[in-house]
């Protein structure tokens, strides 16, 4: 008798198989950057369109020719900076001092957490246990003279977007630079607005953190791609023949079984940026992007696709790991396609 191969169901590349928590993908680590400038920024998935550039690539094939390849546009309305982080390094990692918010906090962040009362020019500690963790008492309004790290607490501003609602994303961002400079940068852009072309300047290709799109409650054909079973089969034709072996007296992980599936945390590396637009009229239809509307503000396009869907919202950051074939120059865009 041949010996049996049944090769598995579903990858354990991402294990456990769970749904994000929040709309906003976690970052965990962060590239180093000689520059006091932020490490990320928060914008939203607007559409995918195709463009026709230089190839720019020294050793293609097509070099110095016009190629068409797809492309993803990211609507880049500002950050605020609304407040920062000043942690100390202990022998576990890195403990939280303080957090310093701004005096001048946008009604909107109201709909997210409970805003600090405001005194004269100064901010009440939140007596509330939970966002005490987020909004520290800040009454002093001054920095810490003993710290080794800074993070900027920022928000996004969707109401600038197309997708129609109010509440912004609020995110811990990694700043670069020295301490020092990591701190003029505070003093000077606290309360402030932050522009994408300020953060990616100089860059030639971001990861790009999302969520997946959700599919909902699917079976083990959609969810695993068990093979379809033959049309004489018992009971059931998108489904399992058993649950597995009599022994261990237990259904294992790694027997496919219907459930969720998609709204998952994932991390796309290396994304190229083929442009940094300042006015969205140059990538937006008449008619306006399907499923999204009008792009009125800054924006990035990326060679390929972006996970999400479109109204999503995602966070690019600088590469940790970037890809040495990518040409540093950005390719020259001749054509982009404004068909809605």
């Amino acid at each position: 008798m041949p010996k049996a191969h049944k090769p598995r169901r579903g990858s354990t590349q991402f294990w456990p198989r769970k749904r994000s928590v929040h709309s906003v993908a976690r970052v965990r680590s962060w590239a180093n950057e000689i520059k006091a400038r932020p490490l990320g920024f928060i914008a939203y998935k607007a559409g995918m369109t195709h463009i026709q550039i230089l190839d720019n690539r020294p050793k293609s094939l097509t070099k110095g020719e016009k190629i068409i390849i797809p492309s993803t546009i990211i609507d880049c309305p500002p950050m605020t900076l609304m407040g920062v982080c000043f942690y100390q390094k202990i022998s576990i990692g890195s403990k939280k001092i303080t957090s310093v918010f701004s005096e001048k906090l946008v009604k909107e962040l109201a709909k997210k957490i409970q805003l600090p009362k405001k005194t004269k020019n100064k901010l009440d500690g939140v007596k509330d246990n939970k966002n005490k963790g987020f909004l520290e008492s800040s009454k002093n309004q001054g920095f810490p003279e003993e710290f080794d790290d800074v993070r900027l607490l920022v928000h996004s501003n969707p109401k600038l977007a197309q997708i129609g609602t109010k509440k912004p994303k609020l995110m811990e961002i990694a700043l670069g630079g020295s301490k020092e400079e990591k701190l003029n940068y505070v003093k000077e852009n606290l309360g402030k607005d932050i522009k994408v072309e300020d953060v990616f300047a100089g860059w030639n290709s971001v990861d790009v953190h999302g969520i997946t799109k959700g599919k909902g409650f699917q079976g083990t054909v959609k969810r695993y791609g068990v093979p379809i079973r033959q049309h004489k089969a018992e009971k059931t034709k998108r489904g399992i023949g058993n649950l597995g072996s009599w022994t261990p007296k237990r259904v294992q992980f790694t027997v496919p079984q219907p459930g969720k599936m998609g709204y998952h945390l994932r991390t796309e590396y290396n994304k190229q940026i083929l442009k940094i637009g300042s006015d969205g009229k140059d990538v937006t239809p008449k008619s306006g992007m399907n499923h999204y509307g009008l792009i009125k503000n800054s924006y990035v396009l990326l060679k390929g696709s972006v996970v999400g869907s479109c109204n999503r919202a995602v966070v690019l950051i600088k590469s940790i790991r970037p890809n040495p074939k990518i040409v540093k120059e950005t390719p020259q865009v001749d054509y982009i396609s404004l068909k809605g």
